[in-house]
């Protein structure tokens, strides 16, 4: 008993100092905080462990993996390992993609969910074209009540962002904390069942704006939570190619919504009905599956149910000790940030991010990363595509089609982000593609400054022929913002904010970057209807190539590489004084000076 009481004295010294590691200097990953210690005391930490968290059974498997976890590489140098549990471990490392199916079957339950976020966007986007003269709110902007309509239509297109931002993703904390990451998943999903089916069936602008506000707290609340879910399942190795799962179905949504508009667009007056109704589709799967895969590990060790998380890591991991090294590592440090929140309450891991400066900079990078993607003007063409190639001069028909074009680059260049996201980082490819997308942004307002028609109409208006060059640039030149956007801002989005917040604070800091996205969706829907009709489609275009330059500033002083990092050791890379960071940002990187990399700091 007095050698159990002190360690225990020990032990606390084994929990992650908050803020107390340095930097390896030359590959930039932070300082396991296990490796401050010796091998008994981590081994005696290990085996209170199991006896406290009901895992006495398993003792001398978490002593190995807590050495393990101590020295990830150096596995080869712990005399006690098996000869199989060697094996794991070297498989592991040298094969990284070789996971257990239930984790790529978990992952793309997840993603298929996510399309349903973006079959909704380009339902509407087709609906576009004909359901404003069903519900008589297609008025011209110069006649009475245009404007008006202008509105209308665009807060009809932005209702699912603006209550999803405002209180769907507040939902998310209450709903995760009684039902658990799946059960909160499935009850949006049901939400995204029913909600589209009833957007179909709407006979006024008022009953679609009721059912699309109702939608938008399904969406907000998996919006929130879906990704964080992805990040806590995912080994650290590949967790950024599984999580962008999320953004690269959001973009696989986007096509089959195009592609759907398209197959229903000779349907008649039911064709808008068709192409909103349609929604539906993909969420229906992620409600009939999701309780075949495991409950999220780090959720159920905040509830203190370590056997049931040790059985999720099992159906997750490769190898018992893969399993075990990585539940003992999570709890180490999560035991830390527990006693950090001792007492708090929602509000109070709320405020925490905005108080606590290692999670206020999490805060200002993810909320920056998420601003970015409104800023770029990705949704000017994912609600409005076919309504901008309408005026520009393409048919209906043929707007649709080009809208599918931009659907399917959409998708097509967001597959190899999957394999590079975590080879080049998150700020490397957002440094490195927001110039491209502030450039053809600009150029497509100015191909609007060329001539409309090659030859001109007659008086009366009839017999005009449009310019096949001009339609042609305006669409190769929003088909080259599409990649680079899939490439860059498109997977980093959600993955950033998924996991840079600690455990404690992660569905609040994850809930606000989405708020931060999702409000400002919907502000981007209502304002582009009479932003088009006032500032014409020259200066929307070039309003938004502004944005794109001022949100590569904001990147290149605000948001940290997160690359390789295990979710708990980001601590320290949020630990740097943002002053510090920015100042090493620009003397380093702008005026090359070779000066040390800026250390995190105690608050």
């Amino acid at each position: 008993m007095a050698d159990e009481k002190e360690f225990k004295q020990t032990d606390a010294q084994l929990e992650y100092q908050h803020h107390d590691g340095t930097y390896r200097k030359q590959n930039n990953i932070v300082e396991n905080p296990l490796l401050r210690y010796t091998d008994e005391q981590v081994i005696q930490g290990a085996e209170l462990f199991t006896k406290d968290k009901g895992l006495d059974e398993y003792r001398d498997l978490f002593a190995n993996a807590a050495l393990v976890a101590r020295d990830p590489d150096g596995f080869n140098h712990i005399p006690s390992l098996s000869a199989d549990e060697r094996q794991a471990l070297q498989h592991e490392m040298d094969h990284k993609w070789s996971q257990p199916k239930m984790l790529y079957f978990a992952m793309l339950l997840c993603a298929i969910g996510a399309a349903t976020q973006g079959w909704d966007q380009t339902g509407s986007n087709g609906a576009n074209l004909s359901f404003p003269a069903e519900f008589k709110i297609n008025t011209p902007h110069n006649e009475p009540g245009g404007p008006r309509d202008e509105w209308i239509l665009g807060l009809i297109n932005s209702a699912p962002y603006l209550s999803g931002g405002l209180i769907g993703v507040w939902l998310s904390d209450p709903l995760n904390h009684l039902l658990g990451r799946r059960g909160e998943i499935f009850v949006t999903a049901i939400c995204l069942v029913a909600t589209p089916i009833a957007a179909a069936f709407t006979k006024n602008w008022g009953s679609m704006l009721a059912v699309r506000l109702v939608m938008g707290l399904g969406l907000g609340a998996k919006a929130a939570t879906v990704p964080v879910y992805s990040a806590e399942m995912a080994p650290a190795r590949i967790r950024g190619a599984l999580t962008m799962g999320w953004q690269l179905w959001v973009c696989f949504g986007i096509f089959l919504g195009f592609a759907a508009n398209c197959v229903v667009m000779n349907t008649g007056r039911i064709a808008w009905r068709l192409q909103i109704g349609s929604a539906f589709i993909p969420a229906l799967p992620l409600a009939l599956f999701i309780f075949l895969i495991p409950e999220s590990p780090r959720w159920l060790m905040k509830k203190n149910r370590y056997p049931e998380a040790f059985k999720s890591y099992l159906k997750i991991r490769s190898a018992p000790i893969i399993a075990a090294r990585d539940l003992y590592y999570s709890h180490v440090l999560y035991e830390e940030e527990k006693a950090l929140a001792e007492g708090s309450t929602y509000i109070s891991r709320l405020l925490d991010c905005f108080r606590i400066p290692r999670i206020r900079r999490a805060t200002l990078a993810a909320g920056t990363v998420m601003l970015a993607q409104q800023m770029c003007g990705i949704n000017i063409i994912a609600f409005y595509s076919s309504t901008v190639f309408h005026e520009s001069g393409f048919s209906e028909r043929q707007a649709l089609y080009a809208s599918l074009g931009f659907g399917a680059l959409n998708f097509a260049f967001a597959i190899p982000a999957v394999f590079t996201i975590d080879t080049f980082g998150r700020r490397a490819l957002l440094l490195a593609t927001f110039p491209g997308m502030c450039i053809s942004v600009l150029i497509t307002g100015l191909m609007f400054l060329l001539p409309q028609y090659s030859h001109a109409p007659a008086a009366d208006g009839t017999g005009g022929v449009f310019s096949t060059t001009r339609l042609a640039l305006i669409a190769l030149f929003i088909y080259i913002f599409t990649i680079f956007y899939s490439v860059g801002e498109g997977p980093v989005c959600f993955l950033y904010g998924a996991e840079v917040f600690p455990t404690i604070q992660r569905e609040q800091g994850m809930a606000f970057s989405v708020m931060i996205n999702l409000f400002f969706a919907a502000i981007l829907g209502m304002t582009f209807p009479p932003m088009l009709r006032t500032m014409g489609n020259v200066g929307a275009f070039c309003f938004y190539a502004g944005l794109n330059l001022i949100a590569f500033i904001m990147i290149f002083l605000w948001v940290p590489e997160t690359k390789a990092l295990t979710l708990e050791e980001l601590d320290q890379v949020f630990s740097v004084p943002t002053k510090s960071y920015i100042n090493y940002q620009i003397q380093h990187t702008l005026f090359r000076r070779n000066i040390p990399p800026p250390r995190p700091v105690d608050n």
